[in-house]
């Protein structure tokens, strides 16, 4: 499988769809575009929480993509160690659901303490499938 790649992105808006280009030309290039609108949920679903909720004045967010024969993985650092948790908003709150997406479209997610500080949140994606 190819080596893992990696990106660094300001903190910027514009950022998150810059990581969407970053990791649809990357699955592009591997050949593995079966989950690619999986991932492009995903990836700006994560790259949105490290914008808002995750990067501290002066650090942007990194992402990280990962593959191996059985799966695809997604990984956003960012600067904060603050852990985002599951929310479950009403249908007319207008935000919060960001999570709920990557629940939905992904095969598993979590979080793990980046050093020297900080987050990684990740997702990965069965190569070839589509969740139930």
């Amino acid at each position: 499988m190819p080596d893992p790649t990696q990106q660094f992105f300001a903190a910027k808006p514009e950022s998150i769809g810059r990581a969407r280009d970053f990791a649809l030309t990357t699955l592009a290039s591997w050949g593995l575009s079966e989950r690619a609108e999986d991932i492009r949920l995903c990836i700006s679903e994560l790259a949105s929480n490290a914008l808002t909720h995750g990067t501290t004045p002066g650090h942007g967010f990194l992402v990280k993509i990962a593959a191996d024969d059985d799966f695809v993985r997604l990984e956003v650092h960012d600067s904060r160690g603050r852990r985002p948790e599951v929310r479950y908003p009403d249908e007319t709150d207008t935000s919060g659901r960001g999570l709920l997406i990557v629940e939905e479209f992904s095969d598993g997610w979590g979080i793990e303490d980046r050093q020297p500080f900080g987050k990684v949140v990740w997702s990965r994606f069965k190569a070839g499938e589509t969740p139930c």
